[in-house]
């Protein structure tokens, strides 16, 4: 049995709809279940960042997440697919009358992606203070806590209500499909044969 760990949300959505295809069944989390058997297969409903960490520690045989958390967490785990779903960029914002000033000695940065920011800063060769946010990133730079924050934006409506601009894409992102080390070779055929097949999936569904 592959056990496979599906963010909460539209994703997990837009997942299940793709076993769904290489089934021919339904594949949907009743209420508030969390574990949902089918076909063979064992899947658990998670909070998004946390996808890759019950793949990286084995609870999980493969998973479905974002690349931008991927990138974040910098865990040890392999890549298998691009599954081209929930795509988004991770951008810089900042206040609709400031520029982006890179000869600055540094910069504070409101975010939830400390990795990102920080490494994508380093690559300017600028300074980066990061106030950790977990929510309401947007509202930082309008109060002076941050000059400038660093967030995923899929069309930009948010940050414009909130008087913001991206002033800087650092990354895409979209889901991904990842697999965990050890079952990638203790459980290889399993895994390939699902992989082709979401695969096929995905490639038809971008035609």
């Amino acid at each position: 049995m592959l056990t496979v760990a599906l963010p909460k949300g539209r994703i997990a959505e837009q997942t299940l709809d793709i076993f769904g295809e290489i089934f021919q069944s339904s594949f949907r989390f009743e209420g508030r279940e969390l574990i949902l058997h089918r076909e063979g297969f064992r899947f658990l409903d998670v909070r998004n960042q946390d996808v890759p960490t019950y793949v990286e520690h084995g609870v999980a045989d493969i998973g479905v997440v974002g690349l931008d958390v991927i990138t974040e967490k910098e865990l040890d785990i392999i890549r298998l697919l691009d599954m081209r779903l929930g795509k988004c960029k991770v951008a810089i914002g900042i206040r609709n009358e400031d520029e982006l000033d890179w000869s600055r000695p540094n910069i504070k940065v409101a975010t939830k992606m400390v990795n990102i920011t920080k490494n994508y800063f380093a690559t300017k060769a600028i300074g980066v203070e990061v106030v950790k946010l977990y929510g309401s990133i947007e509202l930082a730079p309008l109060v002076g806590l941050a000059d400038a924050i660093v967030d995923i934006v899929e069309t930009g409506n948010t940050m414009r209500e909130n008087g913001l601009k991206v002033a800087e894409v650092i990354m895409d992102s979209s889901a991904h499909l990842i697999a965990n080390q050890n079952s990638y070779y203790s459980k290889k055929e399993e895994i390939f044969r699902l992989y082709e097949k979401i695969k096929m999936v995905v490639e038809n569904g971008n035609q």
